[in-house]
Order: C-alpha cells, then structure tokens, then sequence
C-alpha cells in the first residue's frame, strides 16, 4: 500500500493521473448528457484542485493546464478528438523515461547562477566537472564559465534531452546516463539541480564514492545533513550550496 501511494506521487504521475481524471469526468459527464461547456468547466475545476495538492508553482500550473490545452488542441470535444490528452502523455514519457522520474524535472539552471563558485571552490586546469541531469545544458554553459579550463561532463537519462544537449553545447561530453548508476569518484566538482527529495540520495552518494578534495555543488537546494563550506547567491532566490569532501556532518561543530 505504502509503495503504491509512494509511486503514485512521484513525479509525473501526479500529472498524468490529473489528466486522466480530467478527462474522464469530461467524457462522463458528456455521456449524462451534460452541456460540453459545464462539462469543460467542471473538468478543469477538477484539475485545478488535484493541483493544489502540489508544492511548487510549475507543477501546478502544468496539472491544471494540461487538461484545457489538450482540449484546445482537439478543436472539436467529441470522438478520437477527446484523445488528444495521450499527446502530452506521450510527451512526458518520451522526455522523462520511468526510470528517472525520482529525479528532478526539467527546469534549467539561471544565467548568472554559478559566476561566483570559483572564487570559493578552486579547481586546476583540466579538473574534471559533471552536472548530474544536465537536461538541456544550461547547467553546463554556466560550468563552463566558471571554469574556461575545466573539462565539462553532463549526464543526462532521458535521451532526447541528451541528443538535444549534445547538438547544443559542443564544448561539452554528454552521456546518456543514469546519474545515480554513474561513478563520481572520477569528477572534481559534481552540481546538481535536483529536487529535495534528490538531496539524501545524492549525500549518500557523494559520501561513498567522492574523493577528498571534491565538490559537491546543489543549486536551490541544502543538503541538510552536511555543514556547507559556502552558501552564494548569485540570482535571487537560487542559492548555491558548496560542500567539500569528505564531507563533515551538519551537526559537527554546531552550537
């Protein structure tokens, strides 16, 4: 019961799931012979409050305007027209692959985000870094200004992201890979965008396989169990958390 209520939460399924209970109460409500526009009503009513049950801004906006696009999108509200929701569906699917939907979304990193890291985490030339789910490579571009002499890695599950990324920034190796599967002990810096929920997997991670001397760099979001070397704030609202191995315990020197 716990692992189905667990999965049912996890990213995107909640979406997919709101959709289908959008479009479903559409499509019965039609069949009770209601109005299409008090069906339409009731539908995205619906939507919109399965998406306040999420936490961040994106999320609910993206519940609630799946189903109204869609129904946009099929331009008449009777028929196959009515499935024109599997299109968006089809579109998570293809971008965020089942395997990575414990991982964060794609949301990319801000202009300007990381201009300062190297002031505080100072690497050699040729120091190797990765963005864990680099997406689209925005990540990346950042990184690399940072470190002009670095050589950039990205790591990217869902492969169309990892194509695109790949066209996008030549400076950079991007893998198609499962960041949680890949060794970091080879990387003097690993940045991560993740999500909160990412934070304590990427933690243990970073304990068992980092070398002395590394980074660990989350933008947005603290690791809770470490003490951070440096908190910068580059962008508004974007934290950067710096973390250097091996990594000493929030609670070790505090108070």
């Amino acid at each position: 019961m716990q692992s189905a209520l667990r999965l049912a939460t996890t990213w995107p399924l909640p979406a997919l799931l709101s959709w289908l209970a959008a479009w479903g109460s559409y499509r019965g409500l039609i069949h009770f012979t209601v109005s299409p526009g008090i069906a339409a009503l009731v539908a995205m009513g619906l939507a919109s409050v399965l998406a306040l049950t999420e936490t961040t801004r994106w999320r609910r906006l993206f519940i609630a305007g799946g189903f109204p696009v869609s129904l946009i999108a099929g331009g008449t509200l009777t028929g196959w027209t009515s499935l024109v929701w599997l299109a968006p569906l089809a579109m998570l699917l293809l971008l965020y692959p089942l395997a990575s939907w414990r991982d964060a979304p794609l949301f990319p990193t801000p202009v300007g985000a990381l201009r300062a890291i190297a002031e505080v985490a100072t690497l050699p030339p040729g120091a190797r870094i990765v963005d864990a789910g680099c997406g689209l490579g925005a990540g990346l571009v950042e990184l690399k200004a940072a470190y002009p002499c670095a050589e950039i890695v990205g790591l990217e599950w869902s492969w169309p992201l990892a194509l695109i990324c790949r066209v996008r920034n030549r400076f950079a190796s991007v893998l198609r890979a499962d960041i949680w599967a890949a060794d970091w002990s080879p990387y003097d810096m690993v940045y991560l965008f993740q999500r909160p929920e990412s934070m304590a997997r990427a933690v243990a991670k970073g304990r068992a396989e980092m070398q002395p001397g590394s980074w660990l760099v989350s933008l947005e979001f603290e690791a809770t169990e470490l003490r951070a070397d440096a908190r910068l704030e580059a962008v508004e609202g974007k934290p950067v958390w710096l973390y250097r191995a091996p990594f000493v315990p929030a609670n070790v020197g505090a108070g």
